[in-house]
């Protein structure tokens, strides 16, 4: 065979040559494309998780800080209760001795009542049992122990306890008329209520 009838073979395996090789170029210009294609989705995904845990560490760190206040309001609450409850115990330590020491005064009061009606017989002795009773009553006051003797004050069933109702035109209802036995507060808390009669309507 001659050379020139080699040439057309060479020239066609030239062109196939020159056809893979732009095939390969190609395929070499769309890997690196889709490559990135992937790295980005890749990228994105990872940047969704991240927001993803950022947005539950801030929830937990909300709910950590509720918690820490809660916890705070509740300590505050315990320790001004505590406070309360000392306060309480300071103030009223005594409202059981003042309560034993009350019928002390009943009597004092009662033996007075009994020497005034003896038509001067007594006077020294009457004299002698009013100075005691105010030195009692005095020692009290200093203590915050305040005797009640409501005659005339409307019925406060805090402080009162009405023995019985008479019919009274001169009063308004509901109104001490008389006190059969006296009350006594300690620091503004009652320890023992006046009996007392009320008057009510004709």
């Amino acid at each position: 065979m001659t050379e020139e009838q080699n040439k057309p073979e060479e020239h066609v395996e030239e062109v196939a040559a020159e056809e893979a090789s732009a095939e390969a170029v190609e395929e070499t210009v769309e890997q690196p494309v889709e490559g990135a294609d992937e790295q980005a989705g890749a990228e994105e995904d990872a940047m969704s998780v991240l927001q993803n845990e950022l947005v539950r560490a801030q929830e937990d760190l909300q709910q950590a800080k509720e918690t820490a206040l809660r916890a705070a309001a509740e300590a505050q609450n315990v320790k001004r209760r505590a406070q309360q409850d000392v306060e309480k115990a300071h103030k009223f330590a005594l409202d059981k001795f003042v309560e034993s020491l009350l019928p002390v005064v009943d009597s004092l009061e009662n033996g007075l009542k009994s020497v005034e009606s003896s038509d001067g017989a007594h006077d020294a002795m009457r004299e002698g049992m009013e100075l005691t009773l105010k030195l009692f009553v005095d020692t009290l006051n200093k203590h915050q122990v305040e005797q009640l003797n409501p005659v005339g004050e409307p019925l406060d069933p805090n402080f009162h306890q009405a023995m019985t109702m008479v019919p009274n035109p001169d009063m308004e209802p509901n109104t001490v008329m008389d006190v059969i036995q006296k009350g006594y507060t300690l620091n503004g808390r009652c320890v023992r209520p006046a009996m007392v009669v009320v008057a009510k309507a004709p």
